[in-house]
This record gives structure tokens, C-alpha cells and sequence, in this order.
């Protein structure tokens, strides 16, 4: 009795508006507070692959909206991918998730240190580096295991408060927008569409999460009604922030100071109204976005185990589920991500974000190609209780476009990006034979 009272108190299901601030705040985390630097190095052509990756953003999440009509539950892609093609192609996309989600918090975590730098030096310092790091990860994973009831405030808070400076950066940076300062259309060797796809590989990852909603089903109030329209409403709001930001930070920040930049958007408020003042107010609004998105990214990266683990595909461990929240898929999450954190900078890799980043982007189209190979398979099949004949041609035509999407998205990654990638899968493969072997006996 005493358990119950205490999960009724701290677990509590999102409805609509924290289930879109859980979408918005985990695409619109870090990701947009660093990349514009990140893709400076391409030239403005990387604003054409912004504007492809809105499109295709979109259809995913139009995807996902329509699955999770027919499939409320917790786990998103893998539930999609494991009721379309078995246990193996859902494991696949339980396993690849969840790796785009612990490598993904270590990428906002380094994102969040170079804004946090802005305020506390710690680049002088490889340890003060490494300790702002893991605590910026920390953090986040302690106000999951309070509970979902935290989460959601968290999460409802931080989306919130990071909109001002966004806003400010969008609109305000119109009225100081200088030509001069966009750099060429093309820079470095690649051709246009080499630039337009490398560039996608890199801005996809502040597109990531627009299946939040998704693989929280199970946490969300009438999932069949809000997840779909929390997904699409999310990923909208997003796309319209993205680009007006990053057309603005481009406008206002030099291309030659912006591809050095650490904090592109505290740069670009400096380059606006001078002094450091505005510089630093949006450097702390960074810092809640990113902390945030942690947030709502701890909690994903716990969901997918969770939903596989009752499905005998995961450790049992996983399923181990306190206050609403997979206790032993944070934990795990979080010390993963906190070892690979330390490896980057250790190891004195160059573009620590940059790599990180490719990483995810490969591992996150595995996920992304199932599913969307799902709803074709649903709308091939003749399934007719799965099929609305009225949207048949739309439905169809966003399916292949979001197969279609992921497949680019996975040339763009790169040879190394690929090559990780497929190495982390080829581990699931072992890890997947040794639970299928567990399952077994324990059936015998």
C-alpha cells in the first residue's frame, strides 16, 4: 500500500502540452546552440540541407503520429518495427535507439560545457572540463529517478524559459542582419550536394527526438489522440525556431569568427547589442535548454529498454520501473554516456561534438528506417483493419518519403560515422543470441 501511495504521487501520466514540450524540448536542446558552428565550415548551403531535414523531419514525425495511433505503447520504434517484422528487427531498433540516446547525452553534455564556459572558465582545465561534464549529465538523471512527476515539470520549465532567447535571437537578429557576414554558398571540397548531405548528417541531430512522444506512449494521457499531435505540433514549433535562428546567427556572426565559435548564440546577441551582458543572459538560457533536454533524453533512453526488457529482449534489469520512471535504464544511461564523456576529451579527439553527433546520426536511421519500413509494410500488406483508405495516398507517400530521408541521412553520416555505428550494432547481434538463448530455456 505504502509503494502505491508513493507512485501515484510522483509518477503522472503528460497530456498534450507537456507531451509537445516533452517533443520540443528534447529536438530544441543543445543541438541548435552549437550547430550553427558546426556547419559554418560548409557555407550557407548548409541552410538548404536545414530546410531538407524540416521536410523530412516532418514526415517522420507524420509517421509516428499515425503509428501511434494503431500502437499507444511505450517503446516507439521498437513496438512499431517488432510487431511489423519479430523480435530480431525490434530488438535492432530498441538497441540502436537506445545507443542514439546515451551518445546523444554526451554530445549535449559537451555542447552544454562550452556555454557554461561563457559564465564559469573551465577550458583551462581539462579536469574542471570533464566535472562540468558529468555534472551536467548527473543532474538530469537524479530528477528522473524522482519520478516522472519531476520530469515533466523539468521538462515543461526548461522549454519555457529557453524560448526567450531563442525568440530573441530569431526576430532580433533580422534587424542586424548583415550579407557580409554569411561567408560563401559553398566552402572546403565538397560539391553541393555533398556539402547539402554532409551538412544534414550533422543538423540532424537537432532534429532527434521528434519520436519523444512516441516512445513515451505509455506515459502520455489517451496516446492514441495526443501522441500523434504532440509530435507533429512539437516538431513544427521546432523547424520554424530552427531555421529562423539559424538564418539570424549566420546574419549577425562573422564566418570566419562563427566557425571558431564555442557559444554561436551568445556571439551573435554580443554582435547584436554589444558589450557581454545579452552574451551572458543567453548563455544561462542555454544551459536550461541543454539540462532540459538531458532531462527529457534520460527519461528516452530508459523507455525503449524498458518496453524491450518486458518483451524478454533486454536484461530483465531494465524493466524495473520506480515512481514511473525505468530506474535501472537511467543509471545505466547515464554511466555509459558519463565513460564515453571522459574517453572524448581524454583521448584529445578533435570536434569531440562533431564526432559524437555522427554517431548518433547514423545509429538514430536504424530506428527511423524500421519504422518507417513498418507503416509501408502496414500499408502494402492489405491489412485492412491497419489501412484509412481516405489517407492511403498520403500515408504512402510520407512513408516512402521518410524511408527515403533515412536512407540519405545514412550516406551523409560518412565512412567513420557508419563504421562505429555498425560496430555498436554488430555488439547488439551477440547480446541479442544471448537473450534468445536465455529465452528459450527459460521455456523449456
Amino acid at each position: 500500500m505504502i509503494t502505491q501511495e508513493v507512485q501515484s504521487r510522483h509518477a503522472r501520466r503528460f497530456g498534450l502540452p507537456i507531451a509537445t514540450a516533452l517533443v520540443m524540448g528534447n529536438i530544441i536542446g543543445g543541438g541548435i546552440f552549437l550547430l550553427p558552428a558546426s556547419v559554418a565550415p560548409f557555407g550557407t548551403v548548409s541552410l538548404v540541407a536545414f530546410v531538407v531535414l524540416t521536410v523530412g523531419a516532418i514526415a517522420l514525425a507524420l509517421v509516428f503520429g499515425r503509428l501511434a495511433e494503431q500502437h499507444p505503447h511505450t517503446g516507439g520504434p521498437y513496438v512499431y518495427a517488432r510487431e511489423a517484422f519479430g523480435d530480431f528487427a525490434g530488438f535492432l531498433a530498441a538497441w540502436s535507439y537506445w545507443i542514439t540516446t546515451w551518445v546523444s547525452n554526451a554530445a549535449l553534455a559537451v555542447a552544454a560545457v562550452g556555454y557554461l564556459d561563457v559564465l564559469i572558465p573551465v577550458h583551462h582545465s581539462l579536469t574542471a572540463t570533464v566535472a562540468a561534464a558529468l555534472v551536467l549529465q548527473w543532474l538530469p538523471a537524479l530528477a528522473n529517478l524522482a519520478g516522472t512527476r519531476y520530469v515533466g515539470a523539468v521538462q515543461l520549465v526548461a522549454t519555457v524559459l529557453k524560448f526567450l532567447p531563442l525568440m530573441l535571437v530569431a526576430v532580433g537578429g533580422l534587424f542586424f542582419f548583415d550579407t557580409d557576414n554569411l561567408g560563401p554558398f559553398q566552402a572546403g571540397d565538397h560539391g553541393v550536394a555533398g556539402a547539402v548531405s554532409a551538412s544534414a548528417a550533422i543538423l540532424l541531430f537537432s532534429y532527434l527526438g521528434v519520436e519523444s512522444a512516441a516512445v513515451s506512449a505509455g506515459e502520455v494521457r489517451d496516446p492514441a489522440r495526443n501522441v500523434g499531435r504532440a509530435t507533429i505540433l512539437g516538431t513544427a514549433g521546432a523547424a520554424a525556431v530552427y531555421l529562423l535562428c539559424t538564418l539570424s546567427v549566420f546574419g549577425t556572426v562573422p564566418h570566419d569568427e562563427l566557425m571558431g565559435s564555442t557559444a554561436p548564440f551568445t556571439d551573435a546577441v554580443d554582435a547584436m547589442f554589444g558589450g557581454t551582458w545579452g552574451g551572458t543572459a543567453v548563455a544561462c538560457a542555454a544551459l536550461v535548454s541543454m539540462v532540459g533536454a538531458l532531462n527529457g533524453w534520460t527519461l528516452l533512453s530508459a523507455q525503449t529498454p524498458y518496453a524491450a526488457a518486458k518483451d524478454g529482449l533486454f536484461p530483465k534489469a531494465f524493466a524495473t520501473k520506480r515512481r514511473g520512471v525505468p530506474t535501472v535504464g537511467v543509471l545505466v544511461t547515464v554511466v555509459l554516456a558519463s565513460l564515453l564523456t571522459v574517453y572524448n576529451y581524454t583521448a584529445g579527439t578533435e570536434g569531440v561534438f562533431e564526432i559524437l553527433v555522427l554517431v548518433t546520426t547514423f545509429t538514430a536511421t536504424v530506428p527511423y528506417l524500421l519504422a518507417s519500413a513498418a507503416q509501408i509494410f502496414h500499408l502494402v500488406s492489405g491489412q485492412s483493419h491497419r489501412v484509412n483508405r481516405r489517407r492511403l495516398v498520403r500515408d504512402s507517400v510520407l512513408a516512402v518519403l521518410a524511408c527515403a530521408f533515412s536512407m540519405w541521412l545514412v550516406a551523409g553520416s560518412g565512412y567513420a560515422a557508419v563504421y562505429q555505428g555498425v560496430l555498436f550494432l554488430f555488439a547488439g547481434v551477440l547480446v541479442y543470441a544471448w537473450m534468445s538463448a536465455r529465452k528459450i530455456r527459460a521455456g523449456a
